[in-house]
């Protein structure tokens, strides 16, 4: 138990010094900190450029609130507890599969590390893209699961930023059920998590964003702000009761398994959830959600 204890610890000075690096320019170009920062101010140019709602305003409903989860859920919440905590689960597994006598590298199915680096990044981007639809299906559908992504659904006017709102389990789920199809193929190198990592930020940024844009064709490939405005609608068909474009990067997913709503331009529907008006509005009360909720 000491040994976990030990690397829950050590990562908070180990992460501290890396956040620093990458505020100060003291790092490589995947600098995530003003990678986040130049993805934002980009896609808010083309919102203020190209608004679709020409009556939000550029300052619209909880903007404030959002920029706040965007770098807190980015940054300070692995400083408070994620890095710390997914390090010491990651050497528990690894310890956990070596005592069962299935060491993680005896899991992978194949080394990435053999395909050419393109080939490879597709690859992870895929994996990636997919294990993250079916975690998104199953935070609509697990009624536990879904309180906790009710954080996300309290957006009520969309926004870039309106990506990043989400409780601080999300994460959690996410990359624990990332974290073994990964495993099974592994060889994955930190440039290309930096290139998939980019290129999905600024994807959910834009669909978030106050932008009337389908990508054409495209839109059969790549989610979209038409698209994903919809899986905000407050109300939906009965058969998409559990809601509807759950793709993150990819749109793909939900043509292929019938998930897929866009019965018209979706442009002023009304976003949320039933019973959103009794919903936390601030940031505590939505973290601290559902474990402070009355009864």
């Amino acid at each position: 138990m000491k040994k976990y204890l030990d690397i829950f610890l050590d990562s908070y000075p180990g992460y501290w010094n890396y956040l620093k690096n990458e505020i100060l320019f003291q790092s490589e170009w995947n600098n995530y900190f003003w990678g986040l920062v130049i993805a934002s101010l980009l896609v808010w140019g083309l919102e203020i450029a190209f608004p679709w709602r020409k009556d939000q305003k550029i300052f619209r409903k909880d903007f404030w609130l959002d920029t706040f989860y965007m770098f807190f859920n980015f940054f300070l919440l692995n400083l408070i507890v994620f890095i710390a905590l997914s390090n010491a689960v990651e050497a528990a597994f690894g310890d956990l599969m070596v005592f069962i006598g299935l060491p993680v590298p005896s899991l992978q199915l194949f080394d990435v590390d053999a395909l050419p680096f393109g080939i490879s990044l597709l690859v992870f981007f895929l994996i990636s893209d997919f294990s993250q639809w079916w975690v998104h299906r199953l935070l609509h559908r697990v009624p536990a699961l879904w309180n906790f992504h009710k954080v996300h659904h309290s957006v009520k006017e969309m926004g870039f930023a309106a990506q990043l709102r989400y409780h601080w389990m999300e994460p959690v789920v996410y990359k624990s059920c990332l974290y073994i199809p990964l495993a099974l193929i592994g060889g994955f190198d930190v440039h290309q998590v930096a290139i998939v990592h980019f290129f999905q930020l600024t994807i959910g940024h834009l669909n978030h964003a106050n932008i009337g844009w389908d990508y054409g064709s495209l839109k059969y490939v790549f989610n979209n702000p038409k698209m994903h405005i919809w899986h905000h609608a407050k109300e939906l068909p009965k058969h998409l009761r559990y809601g509807a474009n759950f793709g993150l990067s990819l749109s793909t997913w939900d043509y292929l398994f019938g998930t897929a709503h866009v019965p018209y331009d979706g442009r002023d529907i009304e976003l949320g959830f039933e019973g959103d008006e009794s919903f936390p509005t601030d940031f505590l009360g939505q973290e601290g959600y559902p474990l402070t909720q009355k009864e």
